[in-house]
């Protein structure tokens, strides 16, 4: 089980997300509000709050959203489960769908580390059944 760290969505693609700490999340949509939301599997997307720690501590100045995920969860680390995996958090309901991405190295936190996590440790979700998240609620894993 994980607590949620942020909320994060963006109103256009390519900019980085922002901490709005809770949001509605839209049955086979994605988060309200969010420019990745639509009827597609990458709806919604996860990222360790241990791993975006560790590479703060490699000195990268980064906030919630900067590697564009929507929820930042702490204790769980997503990157090790299977696809298909399920998650519950309050009534909302979330399918992982891909672990990682294609990086396009041109991104403003590669550009200035040289390295960037999401393409490695975030992952990717649909929303199966809607609701509201908020930073503290619990998500857990469904079997």
């Amino acid at each position: 089980m994980g607590r949620v760290m942020a909320v994060c969505t963006s109103p256009a693609k390519g900019t980085q997300k922002q901490d709005v700490g809770q949001a509605v999340f839209i049955e086979d949509f994605g988060i309200e509000g969010d420019a990745h939301a639509g009827k597609w599997h990458r709806q919604v997307s996860l990222l360790s709050y241990e791993k975006i720690e560790e590479f703060r501590r490699r000195g990268a100045e980064v906030a919630f959203g900067a590697f564009g995920e929507n929820l930042v969860v702490e204790g769980i680390d997503f990157k090790t489960l299977p696809i298909g995996t399920r998650f519950r958090c309050n009534e909302v309901e979330l399918v992982l769908t891909q672990i990682g991405k294609q990086c396009h190295h041109g991104c403003e936190i590669f550009q200035k580390m040289g390295d960037c996590i999401m393409p490695r440790e975030g992952v990717f979700t649909k929303v199966e059944k809607g609701g509201e998240i908020k930073v503290g609620d619990m998500l857990e894993i469904i079997p």
